[in-house]
């Protein structure tokens, strides 16, 4: 069988593996900027307790792998009742890493923010909530971009780590059809191309939003 066939054999099981990237990706990064947003505004204000724990969580979170997270969610969980499939434990494992670098990405960029804005803020008498909708996350937001970028970039990338509980993203496809007919060279260039339709496409339109924001914030 030629390359080409092998390619076009393999190709509706690299679809389904590109789908599920996708839709794993999806969900773990909004969820990362969920939790990265909520700790760094807990951080932020100094909440206490709350903010102590958000900034536990960021050094537990950062300082451990992707890849004992996952095993600690699918095989230790179990032991304590809680049992999830493999693709929950993918998406929260995505999430509870990605939300530490999501709540340092927001921080770099609250902390952007003129103090004399804020203490003005609390001077006419707004509140935690209201400083943080009206004053600090309009503008830090703003000087998050390229570091929110940088992270979802590297979200999508560490996807393929997923294949150590047996999801079947791109990067388990191909491993196991070169398991199966050991066809390194095709399937290996294939997921190469699925990375690259992602990343390469989506890495252009942040590189634009971050000039766009850039321009719009500094004009320049």
């Amino acid at each position: 069988m030629s390359s080409w066939q092998i390619i076009q054999h393999s190709l509706p099981l690299f679809e389904k593996g590109f789908v599920l990237t996708l839709w794993l990706s999806f969900i773990g990064i909004i969820g990362s900027i969920i939790v990265g947003l909520i700790c760094s505004l807990l951080k932020y204000f100094h909440v206490p307790i709350l903010g102590r724990i958000a900034a536990i969580y960021v050094e537990i979170s950062r300082n451990t792998p992707l890849l004992v997270q996952l095993f600690f969610l699918y095989y230790a969980f179990p032991v304590f009742g809680f049992k999830l499939n493999a693709e929950m434990c993918g998406i929260v494992g995505l999430i509870f890493l990605g939300g530490s670098y999501m709540a340092e990405g927001f921080t770099g960029g609250f902390d952007g923010v003129s103090k004399t804005q804020v203490e003005t803020g609390k001077a006419i008498g707004l509140s935690r909530v209201q400083l943080a909708r009206y004053v600090v996350f309009p503008q830090g937001f703003t000087l998050s971009v390229p570091a929110l970028a940088a992270n979802i970039i590297f979200l999508i990338k560490e996807t393929s780590i997923f294949t150590v509980i047996a999801i079947p993203e791109l990067t388990n496809t191909a491993l196991d059809l070169i398991g199966m007919y050991y066809r390194s060279n095709e399937y290996l260039l294939m997921l190469v191309i699925g990375y690259a339709i992602i990343l390469i496409p989506l890495s252009i339109i942040l590189t634009i939003l971050e000039k766009r924001v850039r321009y719009g914030a500094f004009g320049n």
